[in-house]
């Protein structure tokens, strides 16, 4: 465990453990690094380097945050894809990486496809868990402001407890019912913090046209009874030039690395063998 002092003064938390492959796992919101740990635990042979995205778990959201970028809610402090990418990418600068292997769950994928914009020679492949290259849509918008003036109105202890409950596929729920309070239990974010996330993720760009310029290998991960990223919007992947192999777990929800850790180690590390040349 480690932290690295920003730029801005904030400071993120981050596990560096392992030998081998350096992967850089970025997990989803409201979690934090916690998120792939069971993941992690199934890999062999790599280096897996898990940050807190700022705001989450041990890392601060820090006070110069941007407003007025989501016209929605105009007074939002907006934290972008932008600031976490620009995060992640000085956190490979500290521990001295040239290059790695990525992976992202929901915003960790969003985010992955903004290091892609900002620093393409950095990136060996790209893994995608549950997330989608689409920007949101008009439903979508409007979601994320109920979300704001919610945590705004109410605080985020019902907001996240629905969470716990939405986000996890119905069959995780069913055969492993103390997973709901396992997986609500990582969800520390402050109210600030999750309207800051929210503004971020309804201001974040269309990312399909960057899908068209990915030359690297890309792996994309689906759950069939995820209600936030539908398979059909990950099938976008698979135009990425550099080569996609898409599956689909048809029992798993957005946490399926959470809910189904084998399953998805068994996908991941074969795919993550072809960089170990």
């Amino acid at each position: 465990m480690g932290s690295l002092d920003l730029p801005d003064g904030s400071r993120i938390g981050f596990t560096d453990a392992g030998a081998g492959l350096n992967v850089v796992f970025l997990h989803p919101t409201p979690l934090d690094r916690e998120f792939w740990r069971p993941l992690t635990r199934e890999l062999a042979g790599i280096r897996a380097i898990l940050p807190d995205l700022r705001g989450h778990g041990e890392s601060q959201l820090g006070s110069s945050l941007p407003t007025g970028d989501f016209a929605r809610v105009p007074d939002a402090p907006v934290l972008s894809m932008a600031q976490l990418a620009a995060d992640v990418l000085a956190l490979v600068d500290h521990l001295g990486l040239r290059r790695a292997v990525f992976a992202g769950c929901s915003i960790g994928g969003y985010v992955l496809l903004e290091i892609w914009r900002r620093a393409p020679e950095r990136v060996r492949g790209m893994a995608f868990l549950c997330s989608k290259p689409q920007a949101d849509t008009e439903a979508g918008l409007a979601k994320r402001v109920e979300t704001i003036a919610r945590a705004r109105a109410e605080g985020v202890g019902a907001l996240f407890d629905g969470m716990a409950q939405t986000l996890l596929g119905a069959t995780a729920r069913r055969e492993r019912p103390e997973i709901v309070a396992e997986v609500r239990a990582r969800m520390t974010l402050t109210a600030d913090a999750e309207v800051a996330v929210q503004a971020g993720l309804a201001t974040r760009p269309d990312s399909v046209p960057t899908v068209a310029t990915l030359r690297v290998p890309v792996l994309a991960i689906a759950g069939g009874e995820d209600g936030s990223v539908t398979p059909a919007e990950m099938e976008a992947f698979r135009a990425a030039p550099g080569g996609c192999a898409y599956h689909l777990l048809p029992d798993a929800g957005h946490f399926a690395a959470y809910e189904q850790p084998r399953k998805v180690a068994a996908l991941l590390a074969p795919w993550l063998r072809q960089f170990d040349a």
